[in-house]
């Protein structure tokens, strides 16, 4: 579809996906499996990440090497299912600062709503990944990054566990050069917005609501 669109191809992603777009998974193992699952997309979503020189010494001798900047990257949730991945994110790069966006969105309309926004005074200065499991019909992508290029953030990726071809179509209309990571590319939205064969709702799978 584009060449910004990276899709996640690994045995591990399909069996762990296979896991969870089953309906009779728990919420446990959901919130399990998609951690893992978290781990694989974060390696080529990190891929990105620059870095800075850096003086060290080994047991052996000095040597350059390099290192995250400071201030860290920023991994941006948008609530609340993205929490879902930002917490598998942050376990491989704790040094990252965590922010989140709360959105939802209509079900009449299919508009994204926000409600609610933490993020680093500094957030202007850091690299960032916005982070939804699902990018259904884009709305919520939407809406997050024009929040955070409204803060003068200028350098993001986005990463989803399940992308729509019409999400990815809004999301690349709306900002073309935006890399977006996703574990899958599905088929098509059904007329409610969801997509499909999907894995429902992620929200309430991880969360048993």
């Amino acid at each position: 579809m584009t060449s910004n669109l990276h899709i996640l191809e690994h045995p591990l992603a399909t069996h762990k996906l296979a896991i969870l777009r089953d309906k009779d998974t728990p919420s446990a193992l959901f919130r399990t499996t998609l951690a893992q699952l978290s781990w694989l997309l974060a390696y080529p979503t990190f891929a990105a990440l620059k870095l800075t020189p850096r003086q060290i010494d080994t047991p052996l001798e000095p040597m350059m090497t390099a290192s995250l900047p400071d201030p860290a990257p920023c991994l941006v949730s948008i609530l609340r299912a993205g929490n879902g991945l930002v917490d598998g994110f942050s376990q491989l790069c704790p040094e990252a600062s965590i922010a989140h966006l709360g959105l939802y969105r209509d079900e009449d309309t299919l508009q994204p709503v926000s409600y609610y926004t933490s993020v680093p005074q500094d957030i202007a200065t850091r690299q960032v990944i916005l982070a939804d499991p699902m990018l259904a019909t884009g709305g919520s992508a939407i809406l997050g990054m024009e929040k955070l290029v409204e803060m003068g953030v200028t350098d993001i990726v986005f990463a989803c566990l399940v992308a729509s071809p019409e999400g990815v179509a809004s999301l690349h209309d709306a900002f073309p050069d935006l890399p977006i990571f996703t574990g899958c590319l599905d088929r098509e939205l059904n007329e409610k917005g969801y997509i499909l064969p999907g894995l429902g709702d992620a929200g309430d799978r991880i969360y048993g609501t």
